[in-house]
């Protein structure tokens, strides 16, 4: 419960309202976490939010956090500077299940922020690159000028050993990219879907219409994981800010097979 002291080493401006920081440890410790977990990021004298890490878990020297500005604790960090000392509690939450895509095609469904909790797996997909088939990244965003890690998408784009899907949803005259929702690209994505494993990353609202396209095309249920967002404040199921039906976010979650969260989702009251 106590929070380690880290060094902003770096801070990177992303978008008009996203940010990246590098951190290390001041006491200079490694930092090991999987993909998919997150930290309690403590800003002094503004509060505490629990952020996904987005950079790569074989490098325990130094720790990224990719940060949105939604409320008063993230709109304070995205003032601070390097050399500032920030408090990190974690990791904290459930990793995504790498094992369960070895052996088959891996697609990757998100948009806008939520590719910082999916980019890890994807640097560690591409690490063991011979254990999977085809690897995919389907990507939306709202526009041309909220696509995050765009540098990232058009390396990966690059590589011979897998595909990448980039749409948005509005678009200036003569763009010659895809334009349209992010179901539709995944429809058009050629894998095979009974072959297949797909983790998902977006919010609440349209993760459904992401996992009825994946379905659509043959995606097993069980083959399906998602990662979901609740007000986490203890990252250890004692205030129970983050309960979600039987389950408390921070420990069971935030990723989840689909098939097993699914039933939940559906209650208008949780």
């Amino acid at each position: 419960m106590v929070p380690r002291p880290f060094r902003i080493e770096r801070v990177k401006r992303e978008l008009a309202d996203t940010f990246t920081w590098v951190l290390r440890a001041r006491d200079g410790s490694p930092y090991r976490f999987e993909p998919g977990q997150f930290n309690m990021l403590y800003a002094p004298g503004a509060g505490e939010v629990a952020i996904s890490v987005s950079g790569d878990c074989r490098d325990a020297t130094q720790l990224v956090h990719t940060i949105r500005e939604v409320g008063a604790v993230t709109k304070t960090m995205g003032a601070f500077k390097a050399g500032a000392t920030v408090g990190v509690r974690g990791p904290f939450g459930s990793r995504w299940p790498i094992e369960a895509a070895y052996e088959r095609d891996v697609v990757f469904v998100t948009g806008t922020i939520g590719l910082a909790p999916l980019r890890p797996l994807v640097y560690e997909v591409l690490a063991q690159r011979e254990r999977f088939g085809k690897v995919i990244v389907v990507y939306g965003s709202r526009g041309l000028d909220d696509v995050l890690f765009a540098s990232e998408l058009h390396a990966w784009r690059g590589r011979f050993d897998m595909q990448v899907h980039v749409t948005a949803h509005t678009a200036p005259s003569g763009y010659r990219g895809r334009v349209g929702s992010l179901a539709a690209a995944v429809g058009a994505a050629h894998f095979d879907g009974a072959n297949a494993t797909a983790f998902v990353c977006r919010s609440e609202a349209m993760t459904p219409p992401a996992v009825r396209a994946l379905q659509g095309k043959g995606v097993p249920p069980e083959h399906i994981f998602v990662t979901l967002e609740r007000s986490m404040k203890c990252g250890i199921g004692f205030c129970g800010h983050c309960q979600l039906g039987p389950s408390f976010m921070c420990r069971e979650g935030p990723v989840y097979r689909y098939d097993r969260i699914a039933p939940y989702l559906s209650v208008r009251e949780l």
